[in-house]
């Protein structure tokens, strides 16, 4: 039974994602089907190679910045192992979810002589540090856009409100809001419901991981290597939108509100499949673009991307190997650790 239900975890998603996939191209006619493969075929191939190009350098700087955590175990790996690693955890994470976090730290500690359990741990500050970082880019974008926002809640509520003044259903909406939340943090301070300990668990983690970054001796390094590493994730994806003249006009909010949105249409589905092309294609409709380059550019940055993805996590596969030249299995003597 346990079997089975593992095989839903990771048949369900990837079943999701072809669903959805299906469910936006039967709607599509022939002439919609047409412009969006000319899109993606006269797409400006340089800014796609600049896109990878940049996507590159913030995987580098992910393994530089991996460093930093392992450093107080009391050795430095090098730059080459931990590069070969981070790939090959990107890959892994496209075959099953969170695979690659139990992949990197295992390999790293093969080739370089350290603990699981301790490696695995000094995953948790990189984890807190980009969801901070996620979440100020999500804050900036609903600051950006409060006009949209606040336009689009009027108008919905104005063509939904019949009995009721829109500025009656606000308010009725502000208390519920407050009230929800209330009672959401009074149920995660006391209830034993394994929902809320779960929560309260992630809470925990996450202030764990705070004060590991604050202890940390190379801290600045480590949160500047943080900053370097999602510039480039939003320039790897702001670069392909010059690749579509179309899409080339879109406001800086718009590419960072598409970004936020695939960002986290990739937590449902392994590598995004399906869901990052059409998160990012509904959220580009609100600001004009139409539907076919819209979708166009979903395609495009998430092939690009995962393409790289994909031809760098198999080499370092097989440069690890190369690079270490067939060492053994140096992280046996610290099973006792």
């Amino acid at each position: 039974m346990k079997k089975f239900l593992s095989i839903l975890k990771v048949a369900l998603p990837l079943a999701f994602g072809v669903f959805l996939i299906w469910y936006v191209f039967k709607d599509l006619s022939e002439q919609e089907k047409e412009e969006l493969f000319q899109s993606m075929s006269q797409a400006k191939m340089g800014f796609i190679l600049l896109s990878v190009l940049l996507g590159i350098l913030s995987h580098m700087s992910r393994a530089v910045r991996w460093k930093y955590t392992i450093q107080p175990l009391g050795k430095t790996p090098s730059f080459w192992n931990s590069f070969f690693c981070v790939m090959i955890g990107y890959v892994a994470n496209l075959a099953l979810p969170r695979l690659g976090e139990v992949t990197r730290p295992a390999l790293l500690g093969k080739y370089e002589g350290l603990p699981f359990n301790k490696l695995f741990g000094t995953i948790v500050a990189e984890r807190v540090a980009d969801l901070l970082i996620l979440a100020l880019i999500m804050a900036s974008v609903i600051f950006m856009e409060l006009d949209m926002l606040r336009d689009m809640l009027y108008n919905f509520l104005s063509e939904s409100s019949d009995k009721f003044s829109v500025q009656n259903l606000l308010i009725l909406g502000l208390v519920l809001v407050v009230g929800g939340a209330l009672f959401f943090f009074l149920m995660l301070a006391k209830s034993s419901n394994p929902l809320f300990v779960k929560v309260r668990d992630l809470i925990k983690g996450i202030m764990e991981g705070v004060q590991s970054i604050i202890k940390m001796e190379n801290k600045w390094y480590f949160i500047l290597h943080t900053l370097f590493i999602w510039i480039m994730y939003v320039g790897m994806f702001a670069a392909c939108f010059y690749s579509i003249e179309e899409t080339a006009s879109v406001p800086v909010s718009g590419i960072m509100a598409a970004f936020v949105m695939g960002s986290l249409a990739i937590v449902f589905v392994q590598g995004g499949l399906g869901v990052f092309p059409i998160a990012v294609m509904e959220t580009l409709m609100l600001y004009g673009i139409t539907k076919t380059s819209a979708l166009a550019m979903g395609w495009i940055i998430w092939t690009s991307q995962t393409l790289m993805v994909i031809v760098f996590g198999v080499l370092s596969l097989a440069l690890i190997r190369i690079f270490n030249n067939g060492k053994t299995d140096k992280s046996i003597k610290y099973s006792s650790e």
